[in-house]
């Protein structure tokens, strides 16, 4: 089975340049995980035919949400964090309703959960900091780990997180800023302490490549980029695994899609 992971900085753009149509069909993936669509279904010009379109779309039009697009019809399809729901509503006014930006779509299949996760990033000004550190993270392994009980578990996407120095290319001059401080880096160590694993940096152990790069100041054709896309899975799969791969070749997005192949 071969999964891809894409943020697509907006369905309808990528699918106007043609670069999602090409991809899908030169790497035949069974499940293309989507995030930052920026839209609902019926918005933008899909035409996959062998595939089951799965949507959690966010309510403010043109912003947020996931999509999964699946040869295989999932056993069942959950929206949301599920009973972590409650966690983040006490944040709604400070931070927005996450419940209500389409973040989290978890599909079921015989072998595994596959969560699809657009996680929220920390703002500039660290604004979202507090939130991710005493909220989402904690709430997203919690819902890993209750899935965990019943089978293993792939959780993929935008983290909106480098873990380690290796992860992006200017570590030192990034110390502290959003998507590098310490309490981001330290709730991916949470969920890798938690019986998770970062199967392309376990595979990979030394290797520099990243999979998001800013438009500004071209920062992808100097490759000055960061690892923020990730595939986690429960140990007890990785056995599985035949590949894995950033496809930092492909352009269309300020993300590239990552890839993961089980046998």
């Amino acid at each position: 089975m071969k999964i891809a992971s894409w943020n697509v900085n907006g369905l309808r753009a990528i699918l106007g340049k043609g670069t999602l149509q090409n991809f899908i069909e030169k790497y035949q993936p069974d499940i293309v995980c989507l995030q930052e669509t920026k839209a609902k279904q019926g918005q933008a010009e899909v035409d996959f035919a062998d595939y089951e379109e799965i949507w959690n779309s966010a309510e403010r039009a043109g912003y947020s949400g996931t999509a999964i697009f699946s040869k295989q019809k999932p056993l069942s399809v959950r929206y949301g964090f599920s009973a972590q729901q409650e966690a983040l509503e006490g944040w709604a006014d400070e931070f927005g309703d996450a419940r209500k930006e389409g973040r989290v779509l978890t599909a079921e299949y015989d072998d595994f959960y596959l969560i699809n996760v657009y996680v929220p990033n920390e703002k500039d000004d660290l604004g979202r900091m507090a939130y991710r550190e005493k909220v989402w993270d904690k709430a997203l392994l919690e819902y890993m780990k209750e899935l965990d009980a019943v089978k293993p578990v792939i959780v993929c996407g935008d983290f909106n997180v480098a873990h380690e120095e290796i992860d992006l290319a200017r570590p030192e001059q990034n110390e502290g800023n959003a998507g590098f401080t310490e309490s981001g880096r330290q709730g991916m160590t949470n969920y890798l302490n938690s019986g998770f694993v970062d199967i392309w940096r376990e595979r990979h152990p030394n290797e520099q490549k990243y999979s998001w790069w800013s438009y500004r100041g071209g920062a992808r054709q100097r490759n000055v980029g960061w690892r923020i896309d990730y595939f986690l899975m429960s140990k007890r799969l990785c056995d599985k695994v035949v590949a894995t791969d950033i496809k930092n070749e492909i352009m269309g997005s300020d993300h590239c899609p990552i890839t993961l192949e089980l046998g």
